[in-house]
């Protein structure tokens, strides 16, 4: 899968400025292979897509759900509470430099936001969701690569703090 050519596809439906396209691209690889981040990664874009193409159909605007998906981690700190607002806000600016209408720039941010609790009443934003949790329906080996991934993004934490911390994220659902 051709993330950037996905990227500079529904960009270009809003811009023609290569330039900007390709620096923002840039900006998204660059964040999306930082060092630390183990499952937080363009794998993890690559399979979110994968599993939306299946619902594509009846996704009214599927750039919309595309957006988000390309920048709902853009900013992601294992020690931070705020990662899906700041990603947000970057997706807000950058979409703007695209010239994305703002009624649009505002559903992907509202998107992004929903990735914080995976909880929504809008069915494309569920889709979304749905695609970014969907390593816990996946089989034993890739569920369990993502733990061990998981675990590396957040190895600050000693295990008596990262052990109840997963407990009560796997208990909002």
């Amino acid at each position: 899968m051709d993330l950037k050519n996905i990227f500079s596809d529904i960009s270009g439906r809003y811009t023609t400025d290569i330039a900007l396209i390709n620096s923002l691209w840039t900006e998204i690889e660059k964040n999306y292979n930082l060092k630390n981040r183990y499952y937080h990664n363009l794998i993890h874009l690559e399979n979110m897509i994968y599993e939306l193409e299946s619902v594509r159909k009846i996704i009214n605007d599927f750039d919309v759900v595309l957006f988000s998906v390309f920048y709902h981690d853009i900013i992601y700190k294992s020690t931070a509470k705020d990662n899906e607002e700041k990603s947000a806000e970057i997706a807000k600016e950058r979409l703007e430099q695209l010239e994305v209408p703002s009624e649009i720039s505002e559903r992907i941010y509202s998107q992004i936001l929903a990735t914080k609790s995976h909880s929504t009443s809008d069915d494309h934003t569920n889709f979304l969701t749905d695609a970014d949790l969907s390593i816990l329906g996946k089989g034993w080996k890739e569920y369990e690569n993502y733990i061990r991934q998981i675990r590396k993004e957040y190895s600050i934490y000693p295990d008596f703090l990262y052990k109840p911390g997963r407990k009560r994220y796997y208990n909002i659902f």
